[in-house]
């Protein structure tokens, strides 16, 4: 098979939204009116990110999940994407089943695949992704203030568990086994809670490399510091030890959950939001003038973190 009866057998669909899409050395685009274009890039490696074994299907799913994140947290509206592909080898049946996952998030969130380029290499998968966001409503990692109160969504340290288990660290009983499994190959991007934050939150972003990683990131661009009650966190209810609890949860990485912050007096609007979409919004602290975070315990005790998340180059 070659490259293009591969791209056309399994990854062309039809493109509406798009003056042009696959077939041509680079799509059309027309964004609407009022918005701007937002645009991310992902890339999953094989032995990184994912095993070798790794169910296609569910991979296809997370490949375009982990970018569909990245919109949710600049409050955006996915729209198109683009995918690359290095493959050892051409595997149909492995490739119907990744692309099946892929199209099927893709159909949920109405994104259509515009492009992209395969080759033959080492199971690399890259998407870039593009949505739309009004003019002056994206949310930003830089808009944190003083007296905000610190959100999450969902709960925190499922993947990272789901990992634990794989890696023989733990072992989970069957329920919770199969929860942090999902958690850790079919995420679910929070893409109706970033829409729905546009004008409340005043800065987001998802939790990819760890809660303490990532939050970390808000404080240094926002230029503020963050107070952090440990038992607020929606944490797993498993029986492990708490310093594995901990660190899962601090800095495990793999929720694609949002992390954000609004101002103490959209509290209200907020567990709103959370009604409305069904799913735990969870104050876990505050933002407070200074840099860096601040971990309490219950006593009000400043937790010692040896870990904040995950590094590719450390």
């Amino acid at each position: 098979m070659s490259e293009f009866d591969l791209i056309r057998r399994h990854f062309t669909r039809a493109t509406p939204s798009a003056l042009l899409g696959v077939g041509d050395d680079a799509a059309l685009l027309q964004v609407s009116a009022g918005n701007v274009l937002a645009v991310s890039s992902d890339m999953l490696v094989c032995g990184t990110h994912f095993f070798t074994d790794a169910d296609p299907y569910l991979l296809g799913h997370k490949t375009l999940a982990v970018n569909l994140s990245d919109m949710a947290a600049m409050g955006a509206n996915p729209r198109w994407a683009t995918l690359a592909l290095s493959l050892p080898k051409v595997d149909e049946a492995w490739l119907e089943q990744f692309s099946a996952g892929f199209f099927s998030l893709a159909q949920q969130h109405g994104v259509e695949l515009i492009g992209g380029d395969t080759t033959r290499g080492p199971l690399n998968l890259c998407v870039t992704i593009m949505g739309e966001v009004p003019q002056g409503k994206t949310l930003r990692r830089d808009g944190a203030q003083v007296g905000d109160e610190v959100w999450v969504s969902g709960s925190l340290g499922d993947a990272a568990l789901g990992l634990a288990h794989l890696q023989g660290k733990i072992d989970l009983p069957e329920d919770a086994r199969i929860h942090c499994l999902a958690a850790l190959h079919q995420p679910t991007p929070r893409v109706a809670l970033g829409l729905a934050l546009r004008g409340v939150a005043t800065s987001a972003i998802d939790i990819s490399d760890g809660l303490l990683s990532d939050l970390g990131h808000i404080l240094e661009r926002s230029q503020v510091g963050g107070e952090i009650d440990f038992v607020t966190l929606p944490i797993p209810d498993v029986m492990i030890s708490n310093e594995l609890k901990q660190r899962c949860v601090l800095s495990g990485g793999d929720d694609y959950e949002l992390c954000f912050t609004a101002p103490a007096a959209r509290h209200v609007d907020i567990l709103s939001i959370s009604e409305k979409l069904n799913l735990p919004l969870t104050r876990i602290g505050k933002i407070v003038a200074g840099q860096g975070w601040v971990i309490q315990d219950a006593t009000g005790n400043q937790l010692k973190i040896e870990s904040t998340g995950y590094e590719h180059f450390q």
